[in-house]
């Protein structure tokens, strides 16, 4: 048997972004998150353009912290190398058609459509055998490596199930036939080698590659009240698009089950905030398992 290539799926953060500058793959993988709200406009156009032209489609905004573009742009300089940058419909049109209520932490289904799908679709568009996926879950971090080692089929590899064409008879015709595709099989190599958080920002110490706070949306329902309060300051325009969404769907639609962002943005700013408080998700598939 042939040997797999490898893909690294790159986040914008510290951990998938070692994974990318330490382990050899035959191709890295970005995904990013578009918002179309014109308040959350990215500033710099030029980079926008440039953004445009990489992804080939409009660019208005992320719901991620903008840094991550320049880390992205930073990290291929460093690196020597071109990260293929995908993207999938927008977050808003997610929400609009895709889910009906909003994304939670039991139906998660935006990390689908916003960053499964899109790096599918690179793979069944440029590969056709399944591939190595190396994944940044850390060395403390074997519980989730576990869970998708379950997902993997009899063969070895995990599918996506997606769209394959349309019956063309029988009692479903003229509708979509879905299909499971086996595309990859996971890879860990910080669990292997036991590569914890600290030997990562040690890393990345005085390296020319500058990185968020946090990477991902900075509105995700994972992340702690607290911290949520926070982007409030941080990111006022884009945690004002994720208090919208609750505001466009019934009071029962929102982001978490225990409180809204609308009493979030109300609640007191805590000023102390320590990064070991909050979990980071940095896999590059945004909360794969």
């Amino acid at each position: 048997m042939s040997r797999l290539q490898t893909i690294t799926s790159v986040s914008g953060g510290k951990t998938s972004a070692y994974l990318a500058a330490n382990y050899p793959c035959d191709d890295l993988v970005f995904s990013l998150v578009r918002i179309e709200d014109q308040n959350c406009l990215f500033p710099d156009k030029k980079i926008r353009q440039l953004v445009e032209d990489r992804i080939q489609a409009p660019f208005i905004g992320t719901a991620e912290d903008d840094t991550i573009i320049y880390t992205l742009l930073d990290l291929e300089q460093f690196l020597g190398r071109n990260i293929h940058w995908v993207t999938g419909i927008t977050f808003d049109k997610v929400i609009s058609e895709k889910g009906g209520l909003l994304p939670n932490k039991h139906r998660r289904y935006c990390t689908t459509w916003l960053k499964i799908d899109p790096i599918f679709k690179y793979w069944q568009a440029n590969y056709s055998e399944p591939v190595l996926m190396n994944i940044g879950y850390r060395a403390n971090e074997m519980n989730r490596a576990k869970k998708l080692i379950q997902k993997k089929n009899e063969f070895g590899f995990c599918e996506y199930n997606t769209v394959v064409g349309i019956h063309e008879t029988g009692r479903f015709k003229g509708k979509q036939k879905w299909e499971s595709i086996p595309y990859y099989t996971p890879n860990f190599p910080l669990i292997q080698d036991g590569i914890f958080r600290d030997h990562i920002h040690e890393y990345w110490t005085n390296k020319s590659v500058r990185f968020a706070e946090r990477n991902n949306c900075v509105g995700c329902f994972h992340r702690n009240p607290i911290l949520l309060r926070h982007e409030f300051d941080k990111h006022p325009n884009k945690m004002q698009w994720f208090t919208k969404q609750e505001q466009q769907k019934s009071n029962k639609a929102i982001w978490r089950d225990d409180v809204s962002y609308s009493q979030i943005a109300n609640m007191k700013s805590q000023l102390s905030l320590m990064d070991d408080m909050f979990s980071e998700c940095d896999t590059g598939f945004c909360e794969l398992n």
